[in-house]
């Protein structure tokens, strides 16, 4: 059986100080209104699991799921501008 050596970090790109890149908190700023979105579609839908749905609580569950599909639609559109070499 081979036995797997470690080696020392030498190098100052290969630390992790336990916080998010640049890059990363971007991303994250990115998906935000998805995220809202879907927490508001979340928050709807707990609303109907102890009582009967009335057509105000269909309509608001139905006004958030299209805001979720709004949300990745655009979402979607903002990374397909971001890469290139793509057929259109």
């Amino acid at each position: 059986m081979k036995s797997i050596i470690t080696l020392p970090a030498t190098s100052g790109a290969l630390t992790f100080d336990g916080e998010p890149s640049d890059a990363e908190l971007d991303a994250v700023e990115l998906e935000m209104p998805l995220v809202l979105a879907e927490i508001d579609l979340l928050d709807a839908e707990i609303w109907m699991l102890d009582r009967p749905a009335t057509a105000l609580d269909e309509r608001r569950v139905r006004r958030a799921r299209n805001r979720v599909l709004d949300e990745r639609r655009d979402l979607t559109n903002r990374a397909g501008l971001t890469q290139t070499g793509g057929a259109a």
